[in-house]
């Protein structure tokens, strides 16, 4: 655009439009640009196979996100529980994430309790440099984990990335409450939301 502080305002809107997966017309410097934003597909990969899960898939598909369900349990992981996610895998998570690709792009939810399989899902994702990474449990459960991951050789910026325990606080218990609670985090981290109410960002 004939300067490079133009260029970089121009590079950070394409940026922006991509995030949002939306064509758009900008100004910069006085000069009027479109911007047409070819997004890669959003994509969440949930670990564990739980009730949680079926409704975190369908919020999740609802939002254009594609969907993918790991658990090591072939009975949890069938067609029948999760009609509407893109795909199935039984396995570790550690052990398929070159199957099916997990990179810098993808959010991962790790739903399970069982700390022989949700850290090493962590641990990957974490290494793999995941935009987004949550894990369920509670506070004296997240404690004794990175605990455990620092003990492992997780630096602490990597854990410092780590959102535990997973979600935005909206209060709910129910599962597809939690599922809720879920994606909204997910979809704040995505476009850099702040999560707090919309009458709060008003009144400030």
């Amino acid at each position: 655009l004939g300067s490079p502080a133009a260029d970089e305002a121009l590079v950070a809107d394409a940026l922006e439009a991509l995030r949002r997966g939306t064509s758009r017309t900008v100004v910069v410097e006085g000069r009027q640009c479109f911007i047409e934003a070819f997004p890669d597909r959003p994509r969440l990969v949930i670990v564990g196979a739980v009730q949680v899960a079926s409704s975190l898939v369908r919020f999740a598909r609802e939002l254009g996100y594609e969907t993918v369900v790991v658990d090591g349990r072939a009975a949890f992981a069938t067609p029948e529980r999760f009609p509407e996610v893109d795909r199935l895998v039984v396995g570790w998570p550690d052990e398929v994430a070159d199957e099916i690709g997990l990179g810098a792009g993808d959010a991962v939810a790790v739903l399970t309790h069982d700390v022989k399989f949700d850290e090493p899902a962590i641990v990957e994702s974490l290494q793999r440099g995941c935009r987004y990474v949550g894990a369920v449990g509670s506070r004296k459960t997240q404690a004794d984990r990175r605990a455990r991951l620092l003990a492992a050789g997780v630096s602490e910026t990597d854990l410092a990335r780590l959102r535990g325990p997973i979600g935005l606080e909206l209060g709910g218990r129910a599962p597809a409450e939690t599922a809720l609670a879920i994606i909204a985090e997910i979809v704040a981290d995505r476009y850099g939301g702040s999560g707090l109410p919309m009458r709060t960002r008003a009144a400030g």
